[in-house]
């Protein structure tokens, strides 16, 4: 479901600890972690953990009307974040179709 591109050099271990938070839906709240982190001035400005945060945010709210319209069953969709979040604690950087491309063409991350 995901193509994942080889780990870049530049990513401290403390953007892949970051960036693998964004994703974890370990609670209701996850959208918490993801939005601290953009608005977190250290941190915001860290490429990968903006565009993962970012990332993890869109494919959340794109999750919420399919789940919707599917009577549930797209949620089981949020048990790949935890994929999504070991591939960024690697230092990979996650693409997903449609979605990676619209977040880097509308410049968000």
């Amino acid at each position: 479901m995901s193509e994942n591109v080889n780990p870049t050099p530049e990513v401290t271990s403390d953007d892949r600890l970051w960036a693998a938070l964004s994703w974890l839906p370990v609670s209701p709240l996850y959208p918490l972690l993801a939005v601290l982190m953009l608005l977190m001035d250290e941190k915001k400005h860290r490429p990968f953990i903006r565009y993962n945060a970012v990332l993890s945010l869109a494919t959340g709210a794109a999750l919420i009307p399919l789940s919707i319209i599917t009577l549930g069953f797209a949620a089981l969709g949020y048990l790949l974040f935890f994929w999504w979040a070991y591939q960024a604690y690697q230092g990979v950087t996650v693409k997903l179709p449609f979605l990676s491309d619209l977040v880097q063409n509308q410049r968000w991350a």
